[in-house]
């Protein structure tokens, strides 16, 4: 096929697009976008052409499938996970099952998390340089009192006991539940600190990538774990903003 528009020689379209343009043939009148043999050549020029793309292609060879598929009388097919609209929709529990079930598993990781508590208070006290299970004098003792130490063997001692209550095993620092706990303890820090220095704008960006990493944990753990999630989430008291 020869193009008067463009002067090039270009494949004959297929059947569906002869299809398409006899059905706007039709509806249009003579002096419409469509060739006239009767019009100028500066007119000739300025008609548009009908552009032939890859999406045309597919739609109408789509159509053209549908119509085969009609014609010889078989089922449509069906996009994928397309569900018909008078599919019944079934819920596993109500509203209330829900929130009286949440409110038992909150009671019960509760008293496990007293019971953790309980059993670390039972311990000797914490003394630095993790001088423990020795035996020693009074007097040696209040030397290694935690309230002998600086703030960073107190703040670590805080954080070694938070961590021990989310452990899943002795030695457990790994767990997305005692690395919330780990941050959320550098978060409190840092926030004590900028109290003090609110002009320390290098430690309010650290600040800010520390709550990015603790939120991308709890993301984390809502998809993998919600059970952890909603424990982690209610002894911290950590609350979303919108």
């Amino acid at each position: 096929m020869f193009s008067l528009i463009s002067g090039v020689s270009r494949r004959a379209p297929s059947s569906a697009y002869a299809a398409f343009i006899g059905r706007i043939s039709a509806a249009l009148p003579a002096t419409s976008l469509l060739y006239n043999p009767a019009t100028s050549s500066t007119n000739m020029l300025e008609q548009k052409r009908f552009r032939w793309t890859k999406a045309k292609k597919k739609r109408y060879a789509r159509y053209d499938r549908r119509q085969q598929l009609l014609q010889q009388g078989k089922p449509l097919t069906k996009p994928p996970y397309y569900f018909p609209k008078d599919t019944p929709v079934e819920n596993a529990d109500d509203k209330q099952h829900r929130i009286l079930v949440a409110r038992e598993q909150d009671e019960e990781y509760s008293k496990q998390i007293a019971a953790k508590f309980a059993e670390q208070q039972s311990r000797p006290p914490v003394l630095r340089h993790h001088m423990m299970g020795i035996f020693m004098s009074d007097r040696v003792k209040k030397l290694f009192d935690l309230q002998n130490g600086n703030q960073k063997e107190v703040v670590q001692a805080q954080k070694q006991l938070g961590m021990e209550l989310f452990q899943l095993r002795p030695g457990d620092t790994g767990s997305s539940a005692v690395q919330v706990v780990a941050l959320t303890t550098r978060i409190q820090q840092v926030q004590t600190h900028l109290t003090k220095h609110k002009k320390d704008k290098h430690s309010k960006r650290g600040l800010d990538a520390l709550y990015v990493r603790r939120r991308k944990l709890l993301d984390y753990m809502e998809r993998k774990d919600f059970t952890s999630y909603r424990q982690v989430v209610k002894t911290l008291g950590l609350t979303r903003k919108a």
